[in-house]
């Protein structure tokens, strides 16, 4: 796993980063990790570099300012295209998604799977400690992005990832702009509407337990414009689809 990377964007997530990366490093020790932090106010990204100080294979990435999770990760993408990765991995730091999944979610794209996605709404995943509300929106959000991009990825909003780095390469990252739910809608649309080989697994989703969500309206009115916009392009200037594979116990 040392041609993985590991990314994980951080905003005033100091009272749980030491115990994610303590995670992340039991359960895939071979892999590298990048924190990009939008210099937290909270003191998270010099909590990041006194951990790195002691693990040569994490370092950090301090941006200037708070700019969004799309761009924290395209930031990411774009150092790892950089020196040759071939596995890119997201993760959330708030522990909401268990390393113990990433040595799975590579196999899959060992295998062949050009982007494979820890999924809470396939068979076999599940969310733990979110309140009604909060389902509704995730499975209506993935429910009308399903219908308007016609696409067949059951958690397109999903945060936990595995990219292939040559699938990235095959993207226009510079054209991404979108945001939080949006962005992740984003990326796996445009590399299932280009015939690239998507896979969901199942995982756990639970919510963090320190710090606070950087969920809000504005993200769920963003990927509500954008995802109706894009259904109206696709419709009027068509793509080939993509065969989709989705893995629980099996693939299809």
């Amino acid at each position: 796993m040392a041609n993985t990377l590991i990314i994980v964007p951080t905003f005033n997530e100091i009272d749980g980063l030491e115990r994610i990366v303590t995670r992340i490093r039991e359960a895939v020790p071979a892999a590298d990790l990048l924190v990009v932090d939008d210099s937290s106010p909270d003191g998270t990204g010099e909590l990041a570099d006194r951990l790195a100080e002691a693990d040569p294979g994490m370092r950090v990435l301090h941006r200037a300012g708070k700019n969004g999770l799309g761009q924290a990760y395209l930031a990411g993408f774009e150092l790892a295209l950089g020196e040759g990765y071939e596995f890119i991995v997201e993760m959330d730091a708030d522990g909401s998604h268990d390393p113990e999944s990433v040595p799975a979610m590579l196999a899959l794209a060992e295998s062949g799977a050009e982007l494979v996605i820890g999924s809470r709404w396939v068979d076999g995943g599940s969310v733990v400690n979110w309140p009604a509300i909060r389902k509704a929106i995730s499975r209506t959000g993935n429910w009308y992005s399903g219908v308007m991009l016609r696409s067949r990825i059951r958690d397109i909003t999903a945060g936990f990832r595995v990219f292939r780095a040559s699938a990235l390469r095959d993207l226009d990252l510079h054209a991404i702009s979108s945001q939080g739910y949006c962005f992740q809608v984003e990326m796996a649309w445009r590399l299932e509407r280009t015939g690239h080989r998507v896979v969901e697994y199942p995982i756990t989703f639970v919510e963090r337990e320190t710090g606070q969500s950087k969920m809000h309206s504005g993200i769920v009115v963003e990927a509500l414009l954008r995802v109706t916009a894009w259904g109206i392009e696709a419709t009027l200037r068509p793509r080939k689809s993509m065969s989709m594979s989705r893995s629980g116990a099996r693939s299809r």
